[in-house]
């Protein structure tokens, strides 16, 4: 769920980007949203809120008041337009227009994902036993988004024979995909269409039947699993599995080994699976053992065997064993114990090893076991900060795996590993077009002292010749939530901020998970403000530490990581000159009081339930929209998207309309929302771009304001 001081120049000083200008120009004043009252109650305790009418969705007052937002930031933000197209055109500059991804191996078919120069959408193909096979295009997407402002393609799934393919299309950026079949022999598209899914196909080996997830059209919520024979009509399919527990996700997909069809479900602390044997799909399902309150594991199949990791008796998760007849948890056996100081994250299965994803020290580290012998070795990336992670590995049978390689100045990476040889195989690096050398930049882990004596790691990078003497912008960006971790990746759009002067942190602040599982516990429920404190105290040593100074700096989050920012503008508005809210989740209370929002009450074991009293007033004593007062904010630039899925449009729109009315000084409150996208903005390579290049005109307009024009 929930991820400036500008003024409007006259006419005549459009050209100019870094010359203030009056706010107080008649001409250009922020809209004013009407104030209707609504009495929210809950433990006794009354809250007013304003703006509540804007959770109207199809009322056209709402929109008016979207797009006269929309009109105030245009008006804003005109003098930067020059410098908005000049990072747009740098921006998607850097993109390989006829681009290629590296093919892999699967079911004895190369797949790969190609672009055409100037197109926005992918072209997804196969070759057939070699790379040197003529090419067979499965679905262009260019073609079927003619007419759609909003398309998305989603979770491409070949049956097991290879003629068959299934896939997802959501075309308003809801994520309720619409699940559709294709004959790859002919071309046919089938007349079955599975509306309101998770786009989850999962093909039983009879290459008939597709397992998949609806979804409640409200909430969001997956809720059911059905049974669908292709060439059948959809009213006929059968429903296989419901949750009736809404604190719960659930899916389906099919074990790397063929075998099975899985069944998942997941809260926040606590999952369960369901199995189906993937040759007899009719067949009733089988728990893979009863759920437990505060259990989580994953598992995964090989020879004839479970791989488990589980946080059952282990903070940090440890690795167990089980048969395929008896996989309830009392014939579980530990073949890796859990570890004080390594988070045990994920795996990978192979016909002769196994591949763990673990953490220790902040730092991910992939550790290859033969499952035959035993042996195991670490394998080394050599940089101080990185991210890696298994990908595309779908064949069982083979010695090499491939995994993702990426830091903050080497562009992300695919490569192929020998698992025997340990020899590595670039097979693809993202290009940079125009250059990059990595040997230009500079990359530290460093570590900033919260007040309650816990050091949070920083991530930061520059350019070289960049020195430490207060004066140079710089970029602060947090997340905190769900136990994710932002790992220093490469971000090739940070270019044009590292190229401007600017350096950029990551903030690896409590709630997410790099120092461990118990770094996440204390950035959760009744111990979130640590995540707050955490981000003020990076920003406070960003400056003593002379990166930067208060009229320099800017913090940027986006959904939880939004959350993050609302809270920091009301607890230290003077430490940051700009701050960049995108999709923020920032009316907590009321939404986590509101099941019928969607995602609520999936969440709360992260946020609390605020039925009960004591997460009510905790939760109230941080969310953002209950906590602005009169105050001089920082200049803000909040982002939204109409269609959004995870945090609804009117919290940002809600928060802004209330900031104004509370707000002292003279900064711009600005919001954008994209009338037709989502959660994760406009669809598109390309189109994405025109909100990047607004939040870095903001900040770049914000670090010159005041020089001298030339």
């Amino acid at each position: 769920m929930r991820s400036y001081h500008i003024i409007f120049l006259s006419s005549m000083l459009l050209n100019s980007c870094s010359e203030s200008f009056d706010t107080n120009d008649e001409n250009v004043t922020p809209p004013e949203a009407e104030k209707i009252p609504v009495e929210l109650i809950n433990h006794g305790d009354t809250r007013i809120d304003n703006y509540y009418w804007m959770k109207e969705r199809d009322n056209p007052k709402v929109k008016s008041y979207l797009e006269q937002e929309n009109v105030y930031l245009n008006k804003i933000m005109v003098h930067t337009e020059a410098l908005q197209q000049e990072l747009y055109d740098e921006l998607t500059g850097r993109l390989k227009q006829d681009d290629e991804s590296a093919p892999y191996k699967q079911n004895g078919y190369y797949y790969y994902t190609r672009y055409e120069e100037s197109k926005e959408y992918p072209i997804y193909c196969r070759k057939k036993g070699d790379l040197e096979a003529e090419e067979e295009i499965m679905l262009n997407v260019n073609e079927m988004a003619e007419g759609y402002d909003y398309f998305n393609v989603a979770r491409l799934s070949v049956s097991p024979d290879n003629k068959w393919l299934a896939y997802g299309v959501d075309t308003v950026s809801r994520r309720l995909y619409t699940i559709h079949f294709k004959n790859l022999e002919t071309g046919e598209l089938l007349p079955d269409e599975l509306p309101n899914t998770s786009a989850d196909p999962a093909w039983a080996n009879d290459n008939k039947t597709v397992f998949y997830t609806t979804k409640n059209t409200e909430t969001l919520l997956s809720e059911k699993i059905y049974k669908h024979k292709i060439n059948t009509d959809v009213s006929e399919d059968e429903l296989i599995y419901e949750e009736k527990d809404n604190t719960y996700y659930i899916g389906v997909n099919k074990s790397k080994s063929g075998r099975f069809i899985v069944i998942w479900e997941g809260a926040t602390k606590t999952n369960d699976y369901w199995l189906i044997d993937a040759d007899n799909p009719d067949v009733p399902l089988k728990n893979f053992t009863p759920r437990t309150e505060g259990m989580e594991y994953s598992i995964d199949h090989v020879n004839g065997r479970f791989y488990i990791i589980t946080n059952w008796n282990a903070t940090n998760f440890r690795l167990m064993e089980t048969g395929e007849a008896n996989t309830g948890r009392d014939n579980w056996k530990e073949v890796i114990a859990e570890r004080e100081d390594v988070l045990l994250q994920d795996m990978d299965v192979f016909k002769n090893h196994l591949v763990l994803n673990e953490r220790k020290n902040g730092l991910i580290n992939l550790r290859i076991m033969h499952l035959g012998t035993g042996d195991e070795h670490y394998m080394d990336f050599g940089e101080e900060a990185y991210f890696a992670f298994p990908t595309s590995n779908y064949e069982m049978d083979t010695e090499e795996l491939r995994y993702y390689y990426s830091s903050l100045t080497t562009p992300y990476s695919i490569i192929d590993y020998n698992m025997i040889t340990k020899e590595k195989k670039l097979k693809k690096q993202q290009e940079v077009v125009g250059g990059h050398n990595p040997d230009d930049y500079v990359v530290q882990r460093v570590y900033a002292p919260s007040r309650d004596g816990v050091e949070i790691p920083l991530t930061v990078a520059y350019k070289k010749g960049f020195e430490k003497n207060g004066q140079n912008p710089m970029l602060l960006y947090g997340y905190g939530s769900y136990g994710a971790t932002i790992d220093p990746s490469f971000r090739m759009s940070w270019l044009s901020l590292y190229d401007r002067g600017f350096a950029v942190a990551i903030a690896h602040i409590r709630g997410g998970q790099i120092n461990g599982r118990k770094w996440y516990e204390d950035g959760k429920m009744f111990n979130k403000k640590n995540t707050f404190y955490d981000f003020i105290d990076c920003a406070e040593y960003l400056i003593d530490e002379g990166y930067t100074n208060a009229d320099k700096l800017f913090g940027q989050g986006g959904s939880a990581g939004g959350l993050l920012i609302g809270v920091v503008s009301n607890l230290r508005p003077n430490l940051f000159k700009g701050l960049i809210a995108g999709v923020p989740f920032v009316d907590v209370i009321t939404t986590m009081s509101d099941a019928s929002i969607p995602l609520t009450t999936n969440e709360y074991d992260e946020w609390g339930n605020p039925d009960e009293l004591e997460s009510y007033e905790y939760i109230k004593s941080y969310s953002p929209y209950d906590n602005v007062k009169k105050q001089a904010y920082p200049n803000m630039l909040v982002t939204t998207g109409f269609h959004d899925s995870q945090v609804q449009y009117w919290e940002p729109a809600k928060w802004v309309a209330k900031l104004r009315v509370y707000h002292t000084g003279d900064q711009v409150i600005l919001l954008q929302t994209e009338m037709e996208a989502g959660h994760g903005g406009a669809s598109g390579r390309f189109r994405r771009y025109r909100r990047t290049a607004l939040e870095y005109a903001f900040m770049i307009d914000l670090k010159d304001e005041g020089k001298d024009v030339e």
